[in-house]
């Protein structure tokens, strides 16, 4: 906010005190206004909205300076109060911070003293408001994309879930968006400005996973060589996610269960307690259920974490969503990857739409982000989505190419050429002339890429 954005009111029954102050404020450059009493004081704030209001505490008339506070800040809770007073108290001071006041200044002002009150009061509602709108992008930049009757079910029992604090269990298939839930829960929730912190099971080893969640002291293990924080700690006060929870071994869900009894927990290598704060929001793409009975999971575990239990759908219980879900990855390809916007074909989005999808959203976005690597006009067909390595259906959904491993666009391109090449050859029958003309190419170019790729032409 700038000086000449920022609007002041000033409510004192001493003129002189009003007329100094508004003058001083003004040649600074912000809009000044005034009040003589609490009652107009009050009509002010409703009628301007100011963002800051200097106030005195004794007045004469309806409301005195703690009276407008009281009520202002119910009804305007954004708009920050000042308190000026000639001959206030220690007392007078602590009841108005408990009710919301910024500061408490004494007369005679400071002028030097206002300044930096109102640099710390506009400071901190830009902090405010640019961290709002950060939170509404990240919201929105996270939100389940869908409309199906499956997905509705699933952002309702979201919106059901997220003000509560009780633990959450999340089951589904892989690549289905159970992170995106719990996401979205945490965002939605009052925890939105803490942290959201994750971990998945499956990929920190079995003897290390306790120390990733609950820290682990210095000298506790060999090599370690200074206390180190665990997830539940980066987490405080807001969202611990813990994916694959299936992986976690049986002395780390132990200590879990004891956590989620206690809110205490202790490092690993040590036995001092830590308090905090933290929801939990576990997920899992195995059968917990099948998990419990079979002996690999606590089944008190289990039945703690599952107070509120849901199923992420997988992708083919809502293909109707692939369309607008391919539209949506398609933006985030061609804005962050510089490409022109692709059109999909009629022909290709419903072999889309009848693909099985056994990596489910994760593996739709993958493989969009593939057609447009591969695909070079603004147009997709169905030869692209071949091409693209979305192969025929079959009883199991068929097999796209995985690019998991890929960190680069130019590696993707590269690996993508190197198998279309190898499949086209393979086709003609390792003519490369023939294979040439039929995918558009020079020979002499070919030639540089099979060169280049190290395809062995005797092999296709």
């Amino acid at each position: 906010m700038t000086p000449q954005s920022t609007k002041i009111l000033i409510i004192d029954d001493e003129a002189p005190i009003r007329d100094v102050l508004s003058a001083s404020l003004k040649d600074e450059g912000y809009q000044v206004f005034l009040a003589h009493d609490g009652e107009t004081g009050l009509k002010a704030i409703k009628d301007i909205q100011p963002d800051i209001v200097f106030q005195d505490i004794w007045m004469p008339g309806k409301y005195d300076g703690i009276e407008v506070l009281t009520m202002a800040r119910k009804e305007f809770p954004h708009v920050e109060f000042v308190m000026i007073s000639g001959h206030g108290t220690i007392e007078t001071a602590v009841k108005a911070t408990k009710l919301g006041a910024w500061d408490f200044i004494e007369k005679p002002l400071s002028m030097d003293k206002i300044l930096i009150v109102i640099s710390n009061i506009l400071s901190y509602q830009q902090q405010k408001e640019e961290k709002a709108l950060l939170l509404n992008k990240l919201r929105k930049s996270i939100a389940l994309i869908g409309e199906a009757p499956a997905l509705v079910a699933t952002k309702q029992i979201i919106a059901r879930v997220a003000p509560t604090n009780s633990w959450v269990l999340i089951q589904g298939e892989a690549g289905s968006g159970k992170k995106l839930v719990a996401e979205n829960i945490h965002y939605m929730s009052t925890r939105a400005s803490r942290p959201f912190v994750d971990i998945n099971c499956a990929g920190v080893p079995e003897d290390l996973l306790a120390s990733e969640i609950f820290g682990i002291e210095k000298g506790a293990m060999p090599g370690v060589e200074r206390t180190k924080k665990g997830k539940l700690d980066l987490a405080a006060g807001g969202t611990l996610f813990i994916a694959e929870i299936a992986a976690m071994n049986k002395e780390t869900q132990a200590k879990l269960m004891s956590y989620l009894d206690e809110k205490k927990y202790s490092r690993v290598g040590s036995s001092e307690a830590v308090e905090n704060d933290v929801r939990v929001i576990a997920a899992s793409s195995k059968d917990l259920d099948k998990e419990v009975k079979e002996g690999r999971f606590r089944e008190d575990l289990y039945y703690r974490l599952n107070v509120i239990p849901f199923r992420v759908p997988s992708l083919k219980e809502h293909p109707e969503d692939i369309p607008v879900l391919t539209s949506y990855f398609a933006d985030n390809v061609s804005r962050e990857g510089g490409y022109a916007k692709k059109a999909f074909s009629e022909q290709a989005m419903n072999h889309m739409i009848a693909y099985g999808w056994p990596g489910n959203v994760r593996e739709l976005k993958n493989f969009v982000e593939r057609v447009y690597i591969l695909t070079p006009g603004e147009f997709v067909d169905l030869h692209d989505v071949r091409f693209a390595g979305l192969v025929e259906l079959s009883g199991e959904g068929g097999k796209t190419m995985d690019i998991q491993g890929l960190s680069t666009f130019r590696e993707a391109r590269a690996e993508f050429e190197k198998e279309y090449l190898l499949k086209k050859i393979a086709e003609n029958g390792g003519n490369i002339s023939r294979t040439a003309e039929v995918i558009g190419l020079e020979r002499s170019y070919l030639h540089r890429k099979i060169k280049a790729y190290g395809i062995d032409t005797k092999d296709t």
